[in-house]
């Protein structure tokens, strides 16, 4: 099946002009996804692992935040700006409005990855009414980690980054992508890391929308969740807002769950999730 896309700019609420794609294949759209990408990559990544997805009705938008891909260029990766992280949450909203004009009728389901998942738990405090569905992967509860090896106990250890997938040729692509790779100035990491450690806001959480779909898939041996410790307290805030929550967990899967080994199976489910819990009516 072929893939339609389709790549604009649109303007952030402060008026950063941000880079951005939308791809839709030939069946007859039924939702629209809105990618929330991570640190250090940046969203046409994603067309591969959700090829699946398009080709089933699903059109996919994916911008690049401040500071990653084509928004920042290679000069300035790493730079979230002046607004910092809250600015990259705020372009989230505004992308999402810019999607209901563009696509009237459609379902929208945010989903967020990585730091793109930490960005969507803050935005869903005051935006969970432009949404009809969540999804998370590679995702956490606020706060510290307890170590910074995020290789610790991974053998063999090839490159810094195998904690991503143990897909070694993903890991390869990735570090051989000039759009990829964590490197935040420090004003951008100092900012981030504030962030990352905010305490989840449960009035704002209680107040977003009762029974809003959430779909959180995981690998346990993903570094950033702990072996789903630091996963399970998200988990229980959301159930505990009313949210209706799905929690996937993958024995042996890593950071990166869309390229894993086993990524075929995991679309898959996340497909029959979206057909099951996202409605066809807007």
């Amino acid at each position: 099946m072929t893939i339609s896309s389709e790549r604009f700019r649109y303007d952030g609420a402060d008026g950063t002009g941000l880079a951005a794609v939308r791809w839709s294949g030939t069946a007859k759209p039924r939702a629209v996804i809105q990618l929330a990408h991570g640190a250090g990559e940046h969203s046409m990544r994603y067309l591969e692992p959700l090829t699946p997805i398009i080709e089933a009705g699903y059109v996919v938008y994916g911008a690049d935040h401040r500071g990653h891909g084509m928004t920042a260029g290679v000069a300035n990766l790493g730079d979230f700006g002046p607004g910092g992280p809250v600015a990259a949450i705020d372009d989230m909203a505004v992308l999402a409005r810019l999607i209901r004009k563009r696509e009237p009728g459609l379902p929208l389901v945010l989903l967020g990855h990585s730091m793109g998942a930490m960005f969507a738990r803050i935005w869903l405090g005051e935006h969970s009414a432009l949404i009809n569905a969540l999804v998370l992967s590679g995702t956490a509860g606020p706060g510290p980690m307890s170590g910074h090896d995020l290789n610790a106990g991974l053998t063999p250890r090839r490159t810094p980054y195998d904690w991503l997938t143990r897909d070694e040729a993903e890991v390869d692509r990735y570090i051989s992508d000039p759009l990829c790779g964590i490197r935040l100035t420090p004003d951008s990491r100092a900012s981030f890391l504030s962030l990352r450690d905010r305490p989840l806001d449960l009035p704002k959480l209680a107040s977003a929308r009762e029974g809003l779909p959430v779909y959180i898939f995981a690998g346990d041996a993903d570094p950033i969740n702990e072996g789903l410790v630091r996963l399970r307290p998200l988990v229980d805030a959301f159930e505990a807002a009313l949210f209706d929550v799905t929690l996937r967990v993958y024995p042996g899967g890593r950071h990166e769950i869309l390229f894993e080994l086993n990524r075929a199976e995991i679309v898959a489910d996340l497909q029959a999730w979206l057909d099951t819990h996202v409605p066809r009516d807007g």
